[in-house]
């Protein structure tokens, strides 16, 4: 399944790269947390689907996020500067089913919703 989340906001891709890092993942979710000192590309975290190991790579226009141990798969990816609206922030998370039971898919809105009010907050504070 995918998920899209469009966040108006003019931003680059150096600057997402810069910005959204593991230590500051309050910045990107209220919904998810460190459990200990991350380094620049693993961390171990809580949220709401359990603790997982979070790992974050550069890639073009932004970054990615993966849940190594998810039996989802779970990634997200938050972008900027594409077509058909290179004025937006999209974030774009994938599992790997193609259907879910309703609670989860309101979770995963729920995730969503939360990280494109973060990011807002972020990016125009």
């Amino acid at each position: 399944m995918e998920f899209f989340r469009k966040v108006t906001l003019k931003t680059t891709e150096q600057h997402i790269q810069k910005s959204l890092t593991l230590r500051n993942l309050s910045e990107i979710s209220t919904e998810i947390f460190n459990l200990n000192e991350p380094n620049d590309q693993v961390a171990n975290i809580g949220g709401i689907w359990g603790e997982f190991t979070l790992i974050r790579s550069e890639i073009r226009g932004g970054i990615r996020f993966a849940l190594l141990e998810c039996p989802n798969a779970l990634c997200w990816t938050i972008t900027a500067g594409f077509p058909p609206d290179a004025e937006s922030v999209i974030i774009h998370l994938t599992i790997n089913q193609q259907k879910r039971n309703q609670d989860f898919v309101e979770e995963i809105e729920e995730f969503l919703e939360d990280m494109s009010a973060c990011l807002t907050r972020f990016f125009k504070g």
